[in-house]
């Protein structure tokens, strides 16, 4: 069974691309570390360690220590499809991290983004 096409594509290609999105809208870089490692787990170090090593959405997802429990709490739109309702785990995985990094450019607070209790 073959995947998406963005399945192989590097995490290290698309994370600059993240913390440009922000920080045009005066958020942060660590903004974007912070809701990337409350998604997948990962520490400041192995994230940073899987961006050197330019592993792909594949395997940074299949690298990750533990994905976090109140992902499934997040909803909405990315590229015009609902995140809820993607049935592929992998991609599903990845519009997660994408509608996170969106939310930290619109500007929301980080407790609603890290859909604190």
């Amino acid at each position: 069974m073959a995947g998406h096409r963005v399945f192989a594509t590097s995490f290290a290609s698309i994370y600059p691309l993240y913390v440009q999105k922000v920080e045009r809208k005066g958020r942060t870089a660590a903004e974007v570390d912070q809701v990337i490692t409350w998604l997948t787990g990962y520490d400041a170090a192995g994230l940073h360690g899987v961006i050197d090593e330019g592993v792909d959405l594949e395997t940074f997802f299949a690298r990750a220590p533990g994905m976090n429990p109140d992902a499934a709490l997040i909803t909405g739109v990315v590229c015009g499809v609902r995140v809820e309702e993607i049935e592929d785990p992998l991609m599903q995985r990845i519009r997660y991290m994408d509608k996170l990094v969106d939310e930290v450019a619109r500007g929301k607070k980080m407790a609603s983004i890290l859909r604190s209790a």
